[in-house]
């Protein structure tokens, strides 16, 4: 990669990633619209607790004037960032989650993360995630099966990759990169099996430049998640699975600021033969519907 390349990645900004993430999300969201009618009384029950919490929290932690108008300034500045999709996955969605995956006998789940994108590009079992010519980082083997409860090979399953780069920024929501960079669909085969082609991602810090970084420098946190890929792992007549792998030894693993590390989701990579970069084997198990 040219110095320029690099250059244009590194310009990503808050502001640009956001409005990728808002609008990646409002497409999905206008794609299920009308698929359920809001149940009135359960909406008033999850408004009414939400307001409540706040307004004890302003009653005990005797909140003035001043930070509840720096609160407005900051809500608007969310919105105005295109910043709502990462404050929610970064700060609530895994509590979502947690709600959402607790009757799960198969693979743990976790956070989606704003910086999904849907129809990536279908390729066969053993095939490579689209990557530039001279895509930076260690070269990652990842295979293994995918099985139902029962223990089934689940023939056909697919499996959607996608995983930041080696600076840590994703296609679709940082300049330069191609659109698809990093991103793709595979398909198990007879067995079950596949054996994906990747880059070894970078751990990398949220967006600081936007309003979640202003709450972040406020608050006196690090922005940090670790290094991970992302996965959703699908068959018909079968439950989907969203997770994210881990690798050991990395320093935000413990205190990841999106709250998404568990201990089955670490991965246990190793030098493959030849030295040509890592392996590693991780195997999934898809509850049925």
């Amino acid at each position: 990669m040219s110095t320029s390349d690099f250059t244009t990645e590194f310009s990503a900004k808050a502001a640009d990633s956001g409005a990728n993430a808002t609008a990646a999300f409002a497409s999905r969201a206008a794609a299920a619209a009308g698929q359920a009618s809001a149940d009135k009384a359960r909406v008033s029950l999850l408004a009414t607790k939400a307001i409540k919490a706040l307004n004890d929290l302003v009653l005990e932690e005797h909140v003035t004037y001043d930070e509840y108008n720096a609160l407005k300034t900051w809500l608007i500045r969310v919105g105005t960032d295109g910043e709502w999709p990462l404050f929610l996955d970064v700060f609530l969605e895994h509590s979502v989650e947690q709600v959402a995956s607790a009757h799960r006998e198969g693979s743990k789940s976790t956070i989606e993360g704003p910086y999904y994108v849907e129809d990536s590009p279908v390729f066969e079992w053993n095939g490579t995630l689209p990557m530039r010519p001279d895509e930076p980082g260690t070269p990652l083997l990842f295979q293994g099966d995918v099985r139902a409860t029962d223990g089934t090979p689940l023939a056909g399953a697919k499996i959607e990759l996608w995983h930041a780069d080696d600076l840590g920024f994703y296609s679709q929501f940082a300049p330069g990169l191609p659109e698809w960079n990093l991103r793709g669909t595979f398909i198990a085969n007879d067995e079950g099996a596949f054996a994906i082609t990747a880059i070894k991602p970078a751990p990398y810090m949220i967006p600081t430049d936007g309003a979640c970084g202003q709450l972040i420098d406020a608050a006196g946190w690090h922005a940090w998640r670790p290094a991970h890929l992302h996965l959703k792992v699908s068959k018909p007549g079968y439950q989907l699975l969203t997770t994210q792998l881990y690798f050991p030894g990395d320093p935000h693993n413990d205190d990841d600021i999106a709250g998404a590390v568990k201990p089955e989701l670490l991965l246990d990579p190793h030098e493959r033969a030849g030295g040509d970069g890592l392996e590693v084997t991780y195997d999934f198990v898809l509850d049925p519907a």
